[in-house]
């Protein structure tokens, strides 16, 4: 198909891609535009990258019949008699992996019979500028984009490599429900996962070494999170796991100490998850020998435009160790294309980046945290505003308790700074904030003069932009009234 570019045993191409997740929306709209160049798209793993193929999507395939047993469980407090009689763990597994592996042989097809493209499927490492070796051939192209995903990272543990655990690329591998499981980590995967397993039955206990369980949130979220969550499982903070070993009776035991009083304490359960974060990939791809820098952990540098230090190579996604989440990487591509191919020279913006954490209750914020946005504009210049869901006729009709909407707004211009939900919906409320933090002004004016549907859950988030107080009177209503921590 491309004889005519082999000089030789050199194959040069028009560009180069490595991994199949969002780059290929970059590699998608080349091709569409430019039929006659000749493009090679590389991936040692399934095609469709992390988020697909081991990521956001099968957790989130796994998590909604999660949703579905905890919501069953509360039928009885509306009058519902209902019995939850079965838990199919098996079917849930399996109607996971046939739905991702349907996505995944389309496109593994469409890669394969691409007429201008050829598709490796081998670890692809630089052996040159420019130039990269993929299995016994070697590929050159003046434009690359890199894509090359992460991979979890594994704390230093004593016997650690002793034990057969898990990690969040293998647990969607498991075959039958472990009737226990340690859960090593207290962040965004621990928590999901943790949520998973309990409600499909299992026994959790999760080990986290920070002292705030899920530290990526607010410290009032966080806690009422762990407060909810730990109804259904054993949530451990502040603790460092230091050994892990096998026990006689084939199950695993980790002994962590307490950060602060240093006691230890055991815990034993039948399988082990490692959810400690996911790190660069860049130990097999050699970016040094191309010119290509990267941080101290190995993630890829790049400027404001998303290029790295050599010219015309690009770095999105998890590669560039910004934000680890698809939505960002889809966001870097339109970027990369913009300054790439249009030369544009548009600047990436991460003033509002969202996440989600689908657990129960479900979690999602966006923009700076409170201490962030003090930091950044003073506290006199910060207003904060905060509603509770049962304080509004549709979560009074859905009979929810605690849960609540938070804002932070600049007080002079009513900018909106940041936004932090922890409740049914979260992920969706949220979004009515974010459409707003892309405008010109930033402003939540639009937001509080709109007409709200009445009885319905987005008048929460109205509500929270109408009760704006000084940072003293929202510590105090937090403390006091919700019983929360705000530091």
């Amino acid at each position: 198909m491309i004889s005519d570019f082999v000089v030789f045993g050199l194959k040069e191409y028009d560009f180069i891609v490595i991994g199949t997740g969002s780059a290929m929306e970059i590699a998608s709209a080349l091709l569409e535009d430019n039929p006659s160049m000749k493009a090679a798209v590389i991936d040692k793993d399934e095609p469709g990258g992390i988020c697909l193929t081991r990521g956001c999507i099968p957790s989130k395939i796994l998590l909604y019949p999660a949703e579905l047993v905890r919501t069953i469980e509360r039928a009885k407090e509306f009058g519902i008699s209902v019995e939850l009689k079965n838990v199919d763990f098996q079917k849930i597994m399996d109607r996971m992996k046939t739905l991702i592996h349907e996505d995944i042989d389309k496109i593994r097809q469409g890669l394969s019979h691409s007429e201008n493209l050829d598709y490796y499927t081998a670890v692809a490492e630089f052996v040159a500028p420019y130039t990269l070796k993929v299995g016994n051939e070697t590929i050159k192209s003046k434009m690359i984009f890199l894509c090359t995903g992460s991979k979890p990272t594994t704390p230093k543990i004593e016997g650690l490599e002793k034990i057969a655990y898990h990690t969040s690329d293998t647990i969607l591998k498991l075959d039958h429900l472990p009737k226990s499981v340690a859960i090593i980590g207290g962040g965004y995967i621990a928590a999901e996962y943790g949520h998973f397993l309990a409600a499909m039955g299992s026994k959790v206990t999760i080990v986290g070494r920070n002292p705030q369980f899920i530290p990526e949130e607010e410290p009032e979220v966080s806690a009422l999170a762990k407060r909810e969550l730990q109804k259904h499982m054993t949530i451990i903070t502040n603790h460092e796991v230091r050994r892990a070993e096998n026990t006689a009776n084939d199950k695993k035991k980790v002994i962590a100490v307490n950060r602060e009083t240093g006691k230890e304490i055991e815990v034993i359960a039948h399988e082990m998850l490692v959810a400690s974060g996911r790190g660069p990939n860049t130990d097999i791809l050699h970016p040094e020998k191309a010119g290509i820098k990267t941080d101290e952990k190995g993630w890829i540098l790049v400027n404001e435009f998303l290029e790295t230090s050599q010219p015309n190579i690009w770095a999105l996604g998890d590669a560039n160790g910004k934000h680890l989440f698809k939505h960002v990487a889809n966001y870097e591509a339109m970027i990369v294309y913009y300054n790439a191919i249009e030369k544009r020279n548009v600047k990436v913006d991460y003033h509002a980046v969202p996440h989600a954490v689908f657990t129960h209750p479900e979690i999602a914020s966006v923009g700076l945290r409170e201490k962030e946005a003090i930091d950044k504009y003073g506290k006199e210049n910060v207003l904060i505003g905060i509603q509770r869901y049962e304080d509004t006729a549709k979560g009074m009709a859905m009979g929810v308790k605690d849960y609540f909407v938070k804002v932070i707004v600049e007080k002079s211009t009513y900018k909106i700074l940041g936004a932090h939900i922890i409740g049914p919906s979260a992920s969706v409320l949220i979004q009515e904030i974010i459409n707003l933090m892309y405008t010109a002004e930033q402003s939540a004016r639009p937001l509080t003069t709109a007409m709200h549907i009445h009885p319905a859950l987005p008048e929460v988030v109205a509500r929270a932009f109408r009760s704006l107080m000084t940072l003293e009177r929202y510590h105090h209503t937090v403390e006091e009234h919700f019983g929360l921590p705000v530091s």
